[in-house]
């Protein structure tokens, strides 16, 4: 049996929400308590970045760059070298979306412990549209040697990864939903940067999800139930390094994988896990996320259901994929 604690009303209609920026909040403040070398520096977007909650604990230790991304990383990348521990934030559109040279040649590179924080990532942005709704950063940042890419499920969990990224000395992405989402975890969750966690065991489909999609999940895989479908739910809060035993055993119990993000399929996490399947296990893959095509400006509800993002859409899909493709064993 699965021993990760789950919120127990997540799958109430009533479950507790919260934005996951919030929880990056709190873990870079209480990241900042414990340890005097963290320093924050923002692009002109400290509220919505809830970088604001560090730099009033601690404004001799903020530094607020301006309108100016690919500077925000490089004096990130220098603050590194001097020994401090910057975390520089901005909306994932520009941060790493502007400034992606920068972040590979002054951060990457030189493998200093630069954590870039990219806020209102995924088509949760909503009424922004498309220019703001970054969904190429997994792709672009885990094909970055030396970088660590985490995508939280929920506030509870972003605040322990904040905490978890602030300490490991390496370059580091993590990427944050502006909007509220469901609280999935619990405070005593585990959360460790490149574990993924069965959520719910099963066997006739692996349901892999990162971000806010492992929710959805977690509702389709209640759906499929009642079809007489058993999911197995998988969440993959860190992409890069990805839990290659935690994945490929769960594919060799089920046969059949799903994976499911808010952002492009080509390159993301569907990719990273393509690819792991390919060269250890092949094994029936159906990738659920964005298909080669831009956001759309809408609120977000609107917007998971129009692209077929929603926990209902998601079940009708794996059922469909289940009930035609056989599963597949290693002996194969």
């Amino acid at each position: 049996m699965s021993d990760y604690i789950l919120n127990p009303n997540v799958l109430n209609d009533d479950v507790a929400q919260e934005p996951i920026r919030a929880g990056f909040g709190r873990g870079l403040k209480a990241a900042g308590e414990a340890n005097s070398q963290i320093v924050a520096l923002c692009a002109d977007l400290t509220e919505s970045t809830q970088v604001s909650v560090f730099r009033d604990a601690f404004p001799e230790r903020f530094i607020q760059t301006g309108i100016a991304e690919q500077n925000l990383v490089a004096v990130a990348s220098g603050l590194a070298q001097a020994g401090k521990i910057p975390f520089a934030s901005s909306y994932a559109a520009f941060n790493p979306g502007r400034n992606w040279e920068q972040i590979k040649a002054t951060v990457a590179l030189n493998d200093q412990p630069v954590k870039i924080v990219g806020g209102h990532a995924g088509i949760g942005v909503g009424p922004d549209g498309a220019t703001h709704q970054m969904l190429e950063d997994i792709a672009i940042m885990r094909v970055l040697p030396n970088m660590i890419v985490v995508v939280p499920g929920d506030s509870l969990e972003a605040e322990k990864a904040t905490r978890a990224i602030a300490e490991n000395g390496k370059p580091s992405y993590i990427r944050l939903a502006r909007v509220k989402t469901p609280i999935v975890s619990t405070l005593e969750s585990p959360f460790e940067v490149g574990k993924a966690y069965v959520l719910r065991e099963g066997y006739d489909v692996s349901l892999m999800g990162t971000g806010v999609m492992t929710y959805q999940l977690l509702v389709a895989a209640k759906i499929l139930a009642e079809r007489g479908i058993n999911a197995e739910v998988v969440h993959v809060p860190t992409i890069k390094p990805l839990d290659n035993d935690t994945i490929l055993a769960s594919a060799h119990r089920t046969g059949r994988v799903v994976t499911a993000e808010e952002a492009q399929v080509a390159g993301g996490f569907g990719g990273a896990v393509a690819e792991l399947l390919s060269e250890k296990l092949p094994t029936p893959l159906l990738r659920i996320g964005m298909k080669d095509r831009y956001g759309e400006s809408g609120e977000p509800a609107q917007l998971f259901e129009h692209f077929g993002l929603t926990g209902p859409q998601i079940a009708d899909q794996v059922e469909q994929y289940v009930r035609s493709t056989p599963q597949y064993h290693r002996q194969y």
